[in-house]
């Protein structure tokens, strides 16, 4: 299933993304009114199947006369969990080409990390597949592009074994890891430079984990106003995801709705020749295999906004 977070006049609704349609969940027998993403995915497997059930039993008819489902064109969707209950966790370098041009870029031989590398991203760097990139040129002026793949936890585990963890997967999403590489380097971590407001594009949905026979095997691609910048596949990964929920949960518990942005691929601005970024006016797409596209433009934020 394709499952989305769209906003209406009552606010954020939840909703499954079929053909060129989207559900109303909210609609459906057995649900609430006021069901959300991370509802769902706190219900688990057994929240999937009925949700599946209640689609398969409710006629087309029926849920139009009803108003529960809406053309997509004219929801306004917004990321698949608008606001998660944690940061979002990342991987650095986790592609080897990217992790070649980054250290090289910075003046390195060009490295291939030992470990996974781990950062994280504010809950409020979040923001819609399609919402305003917006930049403040008072605050950074080399903001920079990064496609991932996203994973959503079905489950809270900790200690979890690389053998179990693609058990314990809910979903796929898209991310854009956008990045203040003045402010990465100014403030030496990654932090500060990774979690500016807005500056994580997600979505255009959560596509859940059965929908995708292998998550090792989807390409990834991410263009500004129409010229390919990145390329690569997942297959590519250095740590594979098994490894990084296994590395990840060690000693440390991941909570149902925890996403984790397993690293971009080489093709960041700032590490070509000479370097590149965002500017007003760009236009970004983001998108991975069997998923869906990210379309965010490129604004700049006034002042006192």
């Amino acid at each position: 299933m394709r499952l989305a977070t769209y906003r209406t006049d009552g606010g954020p609704r939840l909703g499954v993304v079929r053909d060129e349609q989207i559900i109303d969940v909210a609609s459906l027998a057995g649900f609430a009114p006021t069901i959300t993403m991370l509802d769902l995915i706190e219900q688990g497997q057994e929240g999937l199947a009925r949700l599946r059930q209640a689609i398969t039993s409710a006629s087309a008819a029926l849920l139009q006369q009803q108003g529960a489902i809406y053309p997509l064109t004219e929801a306004h969707l917004l990321a698949p969990i608008p606001r998660p209950r944690r940061n979002i966790f990342c991987l650095g370098r986790n592609y080897v080409e990217h992790a070649l041009e980054s250290t090289i870029a910075r003046g390195g031989s060009g490295e291939v990390p030992e470990d996974p590398i781990f950062f994280t991203k504010a809950t409020t760097t979040v923001s819609g597949p399609y919402d305003p990139l917006w930049i403040d040129p008072t605050v950074s002026t080399q903001m920079d592009w990064e496609v991932e793949l996203g994973v959503v936890m079905g489950r809270s585990g900790k200690n979890i074994p690389a053998a179990q963890a693609l058990d314990a997967i809910f979903g796929y999403t898209v991310i854009n890891d956008v990045s203040a590489r003045d402010l990465q380097a100014r403030h030496k971590q990654w932090f500060k430079g990774k979690s500016l407001d807005g500056s994580c594009p997600m979505g255009p949905w959560i596509v859940t984990a059965d929908e995708l026979a292998d998550p090792h095997a989807l390409n990834l691609r991410l263009s500004v106003n129409g010229v390919v910048k990145q390329a690569s596949n997942t297959r590519l990964l250095i740590y594979n995801l098994p490894v990084i929920i296994e590395t990840l949960s060690a000693g440390l518990t991941l909570e149902a709705g925890d996403i984790i942005a397993t690293g971009t691929p080489a093709g960041v601005g700032f590490a070509r020749q000479p370097p590149e970024y965002l500017q007003p006016g760009d236009v970004v797409e983001a998108e991975v295999e069997g998923i869906g596209r990210l379309r965010n433009p490129v604004a700049r934020l006034e002042a006192g906004r």
